[in-house]
């Protein structure tokens, strides 16, 4: 599936050798993020068929975190990390959109856990508040998962290894224009069409 009409400016559709092309592996679908200064960031998105890399949107305007991009994230930092990042799965308020990817439609009772001192560190868990079994004050990092922004939304896998500190909840999701803290936010209507075109596989490429 092609994503037609994602960005203002339509990909050539032209085979080309983008950034990330020796770092993907067998990937056939990736996500690239690129950074333009502060919290701004272009997203285009590739294909790769039997001719090589196809642009298939090109242009979509991103926000990143305030703090700009890093190469290693930790909890607090509110940059976005850098790196080659797996889309294990995606989630929202809203019921599923049709993506290709697995989808949880998450409530009150869906949480990122961010407590560093918790076994489920930086994974999604379901829980009553008062049941929890993690920190679920902000103050710790984690996040309820039952606002807007998630209305849409794709995790990425960064500190996939689940390193205490080394940062967790950084996801694809719907911005408003303004910095996030540490995610890659872009507008809804745009996230909706790359998440009915992404598959099981499929990879985002994040650098400056």
């Amino acid at each position: 599936m092609v994503v037609a009409a994602v960005a203002t400016a339509p990909a050539s559709h032209a085979v080309v050798n983008p950034w990330f092309a020796s770092s993907v592996g067998n990937a056939t679908q990736v996500i690239s993020v690129v950074g333009v200064g502060g919290s701004s960031a272009k997203m285009d998105v590739y294909q790769r068929s039997a001719a090589g890399w196809e642009p298939v949107a090109a242009g979509i305007p991103a926000t990143i975190g305030s703090n700009g991009m890093v190469q290693q994230s930790h909890d607090g930092e509110l940059a976005t990390p850098m790196g080659i990042f797996t889309l294990p799965f995606a989630f929202g308020t809203a019921p599923n959109p049709g993506t290709g990817l697995q989808y949880v439609q998450v409530t009150a009772d869906h949480w990122w856990d961010g407590d560093v001192h918790s076994p489920t560190y930086n994974t999604m868990q379901v829980c009553k508040k008062s049941q929890c079994k993690f920190d679920t004050d902000p103050a710790s990092g984690t996040e309820n998962l039952n606002i807007a922004p998630y209305k849409h939304a794709v995790v990425m896998g960064v500190n996939p290894q689940r390193i205490p500190g080394n940062g967790g909840a950084f996801f694809l999701h719907i911005g408003d224009g303004g910095p996030t803290a540490g995610c890659v936010a872009i507008d809804d209507g745009t996230l909706v069409k790359v998440m009915k075109w992404l598959q099981p596989g499929a990879l985002i490429a994040v650098s400056k």
